[in-house]
């Protein structure tokens, strides 16, 4: 199945999919410690060659069908990115990451629920999955707003830029979402 490149349009986003152009702006806004701790997997401070890489992989994984990655745009600025990984048997992994600036204004919300109507619509998955660190619980909320469950909470070893607990580990909840919870009633708003 061949997927467009076209960009997703929401009320006040522009998801474009992502591509080596966009390295030198994910940098900055992961050169913000209060961003990158946030990440389950980054480097802090960002090494410029290694996020260029990165990106610079993201159409071939397009074409691959194993990842679909969004610049996330407001007012014309890369203000950060949301993703499907890890696609196979149809299931994704849902990720996103903001600039600070940008947060607590939806935007998450708004661009994560347009990914997940994507991986549903377009891509015909069955289930989506999540997590998010027990220091963020911002990003909990999002994810069960959008209809995403807990399926499970676990202790892992911090990868790069997070923080340990005092005991080495970090705690992480795992959720997901089935093709069959996209319904109004699960979530904050269906797909259009």
């Amino acid at each position: 199945m061949s997927i467009s490149r076209d960009p997703l349009m929401t009320r006040r986003l522009c998801l474009r999919p992502s591509s080596r152009t966009n390295a030198a702006r994910a940098v900055q806004i992961q050169s913000d410690w209060h961003v990158a701790q946030m990440l389950s997997r980054a480097s802090f401070p960002p090494v410029a060659q290694d996020m260029t890489d990165w990106f610079g992989s993201h159409e071939r994984e397009w074409s691959n069908g194993t990842a679909y990655r969004f610049a996330v745009d407001h007012g014309g600025r890369m203000i950060g990115l949301v993703d499907l990984d890890s696609v196979a048997d149809d299931q994704g992994t849902l990720g996103y990451w903001l600039e600070r600036a940008a947060w607590g204004n939806g935007f998450a919300m708004e661009a994560a629920q347009t990914l997940t109507c994507f991986g549903f619509r377009e891509l015909r998955l069955a289930r989506l999955k999540a997590g998010y660190a027990a220091d963020n619980p911002a990003s909990g909320r999002i994810l069960t707003k959008l209809g995403f469950r807990l399926i499970d909470k676990v202790s892992a070893t911090p990868d790069r830029a997070r923080r340990p607990s005092s005991n080495g580990a970090m705690s992480l909840s795992a959720l997901s979402m089935d093709e069959k919870q996209d319904d109004p009633s699960n979530r904050a708003a269906p797909c259009a």
